[in-house]
């Protein structure tokens, strides 16, 4: 099994952990993260867009002039798409964006994401997610500790700690946390960097693997 550094609050090294090179180390299926991004990203779309066609826009019940002797062209209603304030051509309309995926394939973009961060060591360990204070300060304190000022990153946890979750508020465009429980490979994807709390290293090796237990649970891949 490969071995990460663990680090600590303050930037130093607090030890090593060994990964399991089925999720961290597997294969990288390029074209399936691909796919997995646009479903994820399709199923969050509302579509409810709408545009009216010619039989939708108020007017065009009269005939803009007669049919000959004007020397202009001929039209039979101001609702045509060629007028200012006519109807739409083709024009969106309501849909589903939903799209859904296999278990199976949900599971196997996990492992790829996950196998990729650690491949272009994006991916970190931190010993501990709990903070002292609910202070957006100390969260800073830990981010440029660990070299991610500079980086979008995403903080997977075990669970979330209430001064942690206050804290992080003011910088979630910067620093995103999730449960593992719930987190997916659109959400490895959406961050350049990844950081991992060592508790929460399991449950996502387990999800990855499809431990039957937690697929009793119903745990989100």
């Amino acid at each position: 099994m490969a071995k990460s550094i663990i680090y600590q609050k303050d930037g130093k090294k607090a030890g090593e952990m060994e990964l399991n090179d089925s999720v961290f180390q597997a294969p990288v299926n390029q074209r399936l993260l691909q796919l997995v991004l646009t479903a994820y990203a399709g199923n969050q779309r509302r579509g409810t867009h709408d545009t009216k066609e010619r039989a939708e826009v108020r007017g065009g019940g009269k005939k803009p002039w007669k049919q000959k002797g004007t020397g202009r062209a001929r039209h039979s209603s101001r609702r045509s798409p060629i007028w200012r304030g006519g109807g739409t051509t083709f024009g969106p309309h309501p849909r589903d964006y939903d799209t859904d995926l296999p278990s199976s394939m949900r599971q196997a973009a996990l492992v790829s994401a996950l196998s990729l961060k650690n491949q272009e060591n994006d991916l970190l360990l931190l010993e501990d997610a709990n903070l002292k204070q609910a202070k957006t300060k100390e969260l800073i304190g830990v981010i440029e500790a660990l070299g991610l000022k500079d980086s979008r990153t995403l903080f997977i946890v075990e669970s979330l700690d209430e001064n942690l979750k206050r804290a992080s508020r003011n910088v979630k465009e910067l620093f995103s946390i999730r449960l593992a429980r719930d987190v997916n490979a659109y959400h490895i994807q959406r961050r350049r960097k990844l950081l991992i709390e060592t508790k929460a290293v399991p449950i996502l090796e387990k999800r990855a693997l499809l431990v039957p237990e937690l697929v009793a649970q119903g745990v989100k891949s």
